[in-house]
């Protein structure tokens, strides 16, 4: 019984995302499985199975697409996205027997820029907007992080007046990022 170099899905609470459905797999949903039958090897010599990796594609398109996300106005002020300066994941296409399941994980991170009015002043704020670890399927659920820059001179509730305004964010965040789920699906 020799180990086989197809992969196989261990822990079906997580499955291929397959065209027209939303489902979510993880890399650490693989594990090298000994085959008795021979079957994953005949699928494989049969061209039944295919891995495209897609992570060249899916993080440009990713950057592309929330780079060009709008600014925002806010009561005090508004904010821009300058620049996706944290894009790292995986995402991938498989093909067997014919049928198409993709999937991806991703984490981010977003600078921000933008000017608020604190007090009678305005003043120019940078910060940062975190997307921590998520997967295919999993917009709804998404959430993000707020950091902002070192503004010594900002009062804790000015502070939490503008991370209230960043988070506004998610939305049109959300909307690119399901954009960027059915370019995938449709690959």
């Amino acid at each position: 019984m020799g180990l086989i170099s197809m992969k196989f899905v261990t822990d079906w609470r997580t499955s291929f995302a397959k065209v027209g459905q939303v489902d979510e797999i993880g890399s650490d949903d693989y594990e090298y499985a000994e085959d008795d039958s021979g079957m994953a090897e005949t699928l494989i010599e049969a061209g039944t199975w295919e891995e495209k990796n897609l992570n060249k594609w899916a993080s440009d398109r990713i950057k592309e697409l929330l780079q060009s996300v709008d600014s925002l106005e806010f009561s005090g002020g508004r904010a821009d996205i300058t620049e996706v300066s944290k894009c790292v994941g995986d995402a991938f296409l498989v093909t067997v027997r014919k049928k198409k399941c993709v999937g991806y994980t991703y984490e981010l991170t977003l600078r921000v820029k933008g000017e608020w009015f604190i007090g009678e002043e305005k003043k120019k704020i940078k910060g940062y907007i975190d997307l921590p670890e998520f997967s295919f399927g999993e917009l709804d659920d998404l959430q993000i992080d707020v950091r902002l820059g070192e503004e010594k001179d900002l009062l804790h509730q000015d502070k939490l007046r503008i991370s209230k305004d960043l988070k506004l964010f998610l939305q049109p965040l959300c909307e690119k990022l399901r954009q960027f789920e059915q370019e995938l699906k449709e690959r």
